[in-house]
């Protein structure tokens, strides 16, 4: 084990709930399994395909997915469901303090918000969505959108991730809504899923632990 980077990783996590600025998710009922005492099995490779950057430019997924650990989240932004896609940004914020914290870490982990309603959520709309968080940093986190329903289709199939887009016609004009449950998945260097978080599981120690369990493999 590598004892220098997982003290300070574990002094970090011990202190974080004292840490008032740093929200750290509602407390776990359980308590996670210690760094290197499990394996995370190798779920399934991510999918490829065009993905659009802040600035409109086209990009493969796949750059973003491989050569570092990846948090990576499929969400939308006008979603309100507390315990949906809005639980996301506490807890990467947390994970990049963290990982940031972390000579050993932060050149090996990234985080990447992708969304899966292109209707609504233009590049324009991801860079007012993603704020300061999009500024360049010691841990990268990438906003992505595509262009179109059909371009993110094969991507949510690749995941797994069942979306369902409804229109409500109750007062008033026409509403859509978009029906989901919350995954975030966990890569490893080479691209392979890890691990898939849903909101019970998606705390900040329980995505550091994985990550540190990850590092310990190589």
């Amino acid at each position: 084990m590598r004892r220098a980077g997982a003290a300070a990783l574990l002094l970090w996590l011990a202190a974080a709930p004292a840490r008032a600025h740093e929200p750290a998710g509602p407390p776990l009922s359980f308590e996670p399994p210690a760094p290197g005492t499990y394996t995370l099995q190798r779920i399934m490779a991510a999918p490829d395909g065009e993905v659009l950057d802040l600035d409109g430019r086209a990009q493969r997924l796949a750059r973003f997915t491989h050569e570092r650990i990846t948090l990576l989240a499929l969400i939308y932004t006008t979603c309100v469901d507390p315990e949906g896609c809005p639980r996301t940004l506490p807890v990467f914020d947390a994970v990049r303090r963290a990982v940031g914290d972390s000579a050993r870490l932060r050149e090996r982990v990234r985080l990447v918000t992708l969304s899966f309603d292109p209707e609504r959520d233009t590049p324009a709309a991801m860079r007012g969505y993603a704020g300061r968080r999009a500024t360049p940093g010691r841990v990268p986190w990438v906003f992505l959108t595509t262009r179109s329903p059909a371009a993110v289709a094969p991507l949510l199939d690749g995941f797994g991730q069942d979306v369902r887009a409804t229109t409500s016609r109750g007062h008033g004009a026409p509403q859509r809504e978009i029906s989901h449950v919350l995954k975030v998945f966990l890569l490893d260097p080479a691209g392979v899923v890890r691990e898939i978080y849903d909101s019970t599981f998606l705390h900040p120690r329980t995505v550091l632990n994985d990550v540190e369990t990850l590092l310990q493999e190589r």
